[in-house]
């Protein structure tokens, strides 16, 4: 089968705290004021994505890896993975804070939950003025501090407050503490799983008025205690090239900042390639076919392909591979 370049139907989720800048940024076709999240790319049981451009619209993700596996995703990736998407591609607009919160890492994930821990990075897209992030703690801190600021509602008093801007980009790592404040939307690349710890919900109430629940006792033994600065990227920007940003046994992720046409050899990549478009519009082509991609949207190249020819006048891309 000849794997073109390939879009999927987005996958929105309504959230608490959600908002509309999915469709007024980012042109989504959104019903609800408080859409969070807009799933691009997605293996996880339930929201397997769905192809939806060209001949293969209308199959599903999971229908692709059974039957092209290889060629999809590449031999080492099915070698480790096996036929299971390894990574979860998101777009997500805070209206308002998220709750505080953590990821296991992979031995603690399976051990309790039979799944992947949840290793992510965020890239800023827009801000409101004086948007922040919640990103670890301010200081070193004892289990017996943490639990005694839980029971008397001081835990913010040890989070570390990051102020943010578009393209500022953020490593987190199983078991660090986190949230994303109001005002921000981003793109986010993490591990396939949807285990989360939630420690601090502002005692908000869902819409049938009951409290959410909180995970107080499964993310004592999983959180990072100590006061790292590890979790600000600083990535070079250098116009019409691949500008590393972060590599993990995870996923990689390059910038591109391109201002006219790049082509890249991809015959020994042995991995698919994915583009988040953060800015601009552009063309994505390889062996078998194109798709046209703006911002807000995503496409998936093929491993099988040999090469990707980007065919643009202006884009900010965010490229992901395994």
């Amino acid at each position: 089968m000849n794997l073109y370049p390939l879009k999927f139907k987005p996958i929105l989720k309504e959230r608490l705290w959600g908002g509309t800048k999915l469709k007024d940024i980012l042109n989504k076709t959104i019903t609800s004021d408080i859409t969070g999240e807009s799933w691009e790319l997605s293996g996880v049981d339930g929201d397997i994505s769905e192809v939806s451009n060209g001949n293969l619209a209308g199959t599903s993700l999971q229908s692709l890896m059974d039957e092209q596996g290889k060629a999809l995703l590449g031999k080492s990736v099915v070698e480790r993975f096996g036929n299971d998407f390894p990574i979860l591609i998101k777009f997500i607009d805070a209206k308002k804070d998220l709750s505080i919160q953590l990821h296991p890492n992979d031995e603690l994930a399976k051990k309790r939950h039979n799944s992947f821990g949840k290793t992510e990075m965020w890239y800023i897209m827009d801000a409101d003025p004086g948007a922040k992030l919640i990103v670890g703690f301010n200081k070193d801190v004892e289990k017996e501090e943490y639990v005694k600021s839980l029971e008397e509602g001081t835990l913010t008093d040890l989070m570390n407050y990051e102020e943010v801007g578009e393209g500022d980009t953020f490593f987190i790592n199983t078991g660090k503490i986190h949230a994303i404040g109001a005002g921000v939307l981003l793109a986010e690349i993490q591990q396939t799983s949807d285990i989360t710890y939630r420690v601090f919900d502002f005692n908000r109430r869902d819409k049938d008025g009951n409290l959410r629940e909180l995970h107080t006792s499964l993310a004592v033994d999983a959180i990072d205690y100590e006061k790292k600065d590890d979790f600000k990227v600083d990535y070079p920007k250098i116009q019409d090239d691949v500008n590393a940003m972060v590599d993990c046994p995870y996923f990689k992720t390059n910038f591109l900042e391109l201002g006219g046409p790049l082509k890249q050899d991809l015959s020994d990549r042995d991995s698919f390639t994915i583009y988040m478009c953060v800015g601009g519009t552009a063309t994505i082509n390889n062996d078998w076919g194109s798709a046209s991609i703006k911002k807000g949207e995503t496409v998936l190249v093929p491993a099988s392909s040999t090469y990707v020819d980007i065919d643009t006048r202006g884009t900010k891309l965010l490229e992901v591979t395994i």
